[in-house]
């Protein structure tokens, strides 16, 4: 399957060896990403304020709503796709590439014509969110990760990434120094997936034999078989980031840059639980595929590690609220303390669903995703609608985490179908069962007991 170089894309039976491997380049990428955008972002969101950074942030949630629209759910069905039909690869990642790319100028009307409604007053939140939205073009090249991700070979991805961050980071600083307008700021997102994307275009093109193809009655298939993810993609969004869009249209600007920075601050370590997601998810697909007894025990041990370590982050977050908050953003975000001590339980509940989605797609259950996105989707806008003008900014923190509560935990027991996943959340975060579930496992992933 490899070029001359001799690079080996898939064992018949994915190793550990391999999945830890993989996991490891990309958990030391988002290490060092993150220490990096600690530094960049903390000094912006200094320079910039609260209403600047405010308005930054409306920008990428507005944004945000249209990513559902340009992946159109094929972020969760292509790493199947590739380990599904090895032999198809070229042609399924090159159709995906040219269905999210069409989609993408969708996307950037929906966020002009958003904004123009939402916003028609304020003509520099308009510009603001048309700088942002650049980046949807290029962001369609994603597709392109999921196919080194299906191969667990994320060291090109994790290069590529830090690379294109460092060049960005160093934008920034060049802004940062020569005091540049909030419009500046907004472009820098765009140009970090250009560059993403020309490097693993390039890669790709070097280490895979096969050239990718648009073929349009696959695109009907792909679309056939994603297309529950799209609008669970859009549910998603409404229950993750509708929160910033109604504090800034009925608080303003600067309360969405406290709720920002509350925000940010819950999120410095989630690049951990994206790598250990990301990871973990071709050997589980692949368990299910080759029927292995130790399926239910992956989902499990992912359970526990999500849960486990977002439970240490969020009690610390809640103890140095104040003291964090200070030391990052300084005191003139001081009324986000509060705020951090309630979304930084948030975490857990959030990529507890991830881990879901893993065994949905595993089980072949899309449909289930809209109706259990939609119910979240409801709950956090009521939510909002009500607290918000009550309790502020804090408010819309205990709206998010209900929200990722009730969908991702409390329906795994309410709705039968989901029940296999509450006993396997169960198992993963049951203290007595933790030595049997590690025991002996991450040695040989699929050996059979």
């Amino acid at each position: 399957m490899g070029t001359a170089g001799g690079f080996v894309m898939m064992e018949k039976s994915t190793g550990s060896g391999k999945i830890v491997k993989n996991a490891t380049w990309l958990i030391a990428c988002k290490v060092v990403q993150s220490l990096l955008s600690f530094v960049i972002g903390t000094l912006s969101a200094r320079y910039l304020g609260p209403g600047n950074y405010g308005i930054i942030d409306y920008a990428a949630a507005i944004v945000s709503f249209m990513v559902p629209v340009v992946q159109l759910g094929l972020r969760s069905t292509l790493v199947h796709e590739i380990i599904a039909s090895p032999d198809k690869e070229g042609e399924t990642l090159g159709t995906a590439l040219f269905m999210s790319t069409a989609s993408s100028f969708l996307g950037i009307i929906g966020v002009l014509a958003f904004t123009a409604i939402a916003n028609p007053n304020d003509p520099e939140t308009m510009l603001v969110c048309a700088l942002y939205s650049i980046s949807l073009v290029f962001q369609a090249t994603e597709m392109l990760q999921y196919w080194f991700q299906a191969k667990l070979l994320s060291k090109y991805t994790a290069l590529t990434s830090l690379t294109a961050y460092v060049i960005v980071l160093a934008y920034r600083c060049f802004l940062l120094i020569t005091q540049k307008s909030v419009y500046w700021f907004a472009f820098s997102q765009a140009l970090d997936y250009l560059l993403i994307s020309i490097c693993l275009y390039g890669i790709y093109r070097k280490i895979s034999s096969q050239k990718l193809k648009v073929s349009f009655s696959l695109a009907k298939q792909l679309f056939k078989r994603s297309r529950y993810y799209i609008v669970s993609g859009i549910m998603v969004t409404f229950f993750s980031l509708t929160d910033r869009v109604m504090i800034t249209l009925m608080l303003g600007k600067e309360a969405n840059g406290y709720y920002s920075a509350a925000v940010s601050c819950a999120a410095l370590s989630q690049f951990v639980f994206a790598a250990i997601v990301d990871s973990m998810r071709p050997s589980i697909l692949e368990a299910k595929k080759v029927h292995s007894p130790d399926y239910n025990s992956h989902i499990a041990r992912l359970y526990s590690m999500i849960v486990y370590l977002a439970l240490l982050q969020s009690t610390v977050l809640t103890a140095a609220a104040p003291l964090v908050i200070r030391i990052i953003y300084g005191t003139t975000y001081a009324p986000a303390s509060s705020t951090l001590r309630i979304i930084t339980w948030y975490t857990a509940f959030s990529y507890m669903g991830s881990v879901r989605n893993i065994w949905i797609l595993a089980e072949q259950k899309q449909k289930m995703l809209w109706k259990i996105n939609l119910s979240g989707a409801l709950l956090n806008v009521i939510a909002n609608y009500i607290l918000i003008p009550i309790i502020g900014i804090n408010g819309a923190a205990i709206a998010s985490v209900a929200a990722q509560l009730f969908v991702n935990f409390a329906l795994c027991f309410i709705v039968p179908s989901l029940r296999p996943v509450g006993r396997m959340i169960l198992e993963g975060i049951d203290p007595r069962q933790l030595r049997r579930l590690w025991s002996g496992h991450l040695s040989n992933p699929f050996r059979k007991k």
